[in-house]
């Protein structure tokens, strides 16, 4: 009996040497060894799973899909609670571009680990190769919060939504109030209508500016306006815009353009310029941008390289967004220095401002209600030089309302 015992127990020792054996061929590819001892592992020991999981991964690593395939399907079938096997099965998929059968190996591996990030992220992977952006849009608003605060998902749903199906019409205002006699009230409103589709959007607007000082109109006009975003491959998409006016609260054309180009890990960057003229002058600025998704947050720096007379006159604008549901649903706050030639309230006076200290301040809210109607409010505070050594400070209280449908 006792002889029996050690015999057994001396078998069970064999047959773990042996898969190590194969683990170490695999290791350092010697896939037909491997192969060949997995297959005198499995002879000896049926029952042993490790065996099969194994000769799979050497047969996938000497393209030998369909035998691959079938131990581990063996596997699966056999226990699924063998986590490695879902890896490489998913591994073997893509390879072979099956995309739908990769995408049908992590929901089962979901099924059986649901607090794996790991097997989210490699089905988005499967959804993202396999074409349809609207299946991957609603794919990742399924994910679990943590895994859809990721900086890449974030990143991934913000292109997405820019390249989704919709309509919008909205209507905006401003007023800005001042702490210099006899200076203000601006009102600011306008109004639009933005077509998105798949290959970008098109956005046709008009603004209407009364301008105050003493009680009474100072400088008052309308300005029309076309932006359009359009996308210029999977990760990458432009900017632009033109706008004119003939009326002197407004410049009488402002043109601009920027190129957008996603990165790994949430990172964007933006190379880009804006012109703008008016009756005195004309001034072009070019625009360095880079961005980042931080979970929820997105951070954006934005450098405008102003010049005026052949002197160079830096604006900075740091903006942070945090997240909390759609792209339109976020907080934000900004901050910044120098004339922006992208500050809506100074418009027409962009060129006279642009050699003058501004130090800016702000932060709103934006809200999807009811998936139809998306509202905002913000504040800024600008600290305006208004003459060499002379400040002013600058309130702007500002409101929208768009109609999505």
């Amino acid at each position: 009996m006792i002889s029996t015992q050690t015999s057994l127990g001396q078998s069970k020792i064999d047959v773990d040497s042996l898969l190590q054996t194969v683990i170490l061929d695999i290791r350092i590819k010697e896939y037909d060894r491997a192969i060949t001892n997995a297959l005198k592992g499995i002879e000896l020991s049926p029952n042993y799973l490790d065996f099969y999981q194994f000769l799979g991964r050497a047969y996938q690593l000497t393209d030998k899909p369909e035998l691959a395939r079938e131990n581990y399907k063996y596997v699966i079938d056999k226990n699924p609670a063998y986590k490695d096997v879902f890896a490489y099965w998913f591994s073997l998929e893509m390879e072979q571009k099956n995309y739908e059968e990769a995408e049908k190996v992590a929901t089962l591996a979901i099924e059986k680990y649901p607090d794996e990030d790991t097997f989210y992220l490699k089905k988005l992977a499967a959804i993202q190769l396999q074409g349809d952006q609207e299946v991957e849009f609603n794919y990742i608003q399924s994910l679990p919060e943590n895994i859809q605060n990721s900086s890449s998902v974030q990143q991934q749903l913000s292109i997405l939504e820019l390249r989704s199906h919709n309509d919008r019409v909205g209507v905006s205002y401003a007023v800005t109030t001042f702490d210099r006699n006899g200076v203000g009230p601006w009102h600011l409103g306008s109004v639009q209508y933005i077509r998105q589709r798949f290959w970008g959007s098109l956005i046709g607007r008009i603004s209407y500016a009364d301008r105050n000082s003493s009680g009474s109109t100072n400088r008052e006009g309308t300005q029309y306006e076309i932006e359009s975003y359009i996308n210029t491959g999977e990760k990458s998409y432009s900017f632009f815009d033109v706008a004119y006016s003939d009326d002197a609260v407004f410049q009488k054309w402002r043109l601009a353009y920027s190129y957008f180009q996603n990165f790994n890990k949430g990172w964007e960057g933006e190379l880009g310029f804006r012109y703008s003229k008016n009756t005195r002058s004309d001034n072009t600025t070019g625009v360095l941008g880079i961005g980042k998704y931080i979970g929820p947050y997105w951070i954006n720096l934005r450098h405008f390289m102003v010049t005026d007379g052949g002197q160079y006159f830096p604006s900075f604008t740091l903006t942070t967004r945090l997240y909390t549901g759609t792209r339109f649903d976020y907080f934000f706050a900004s901050t910044g220095f120098g004339s922006s030639p992208e500050d809506f309230i100074i418009a027409g006076q962009f060129n006279q401002r642009a050699r003058l200290d501004s130090y800016r301040f702000g932060a709103g809210y934006n809200k999807l209600i009811k998936n139809k109607f998306i509202l905002g409010i913000g504040i800024n505070y600008n600290n305006q030089e208004f003459a060499p050594s002379r400040h002013q400070n600058e309130w702007t209280f500002s409101t929208s309302l768009q109609y999505k449908f």
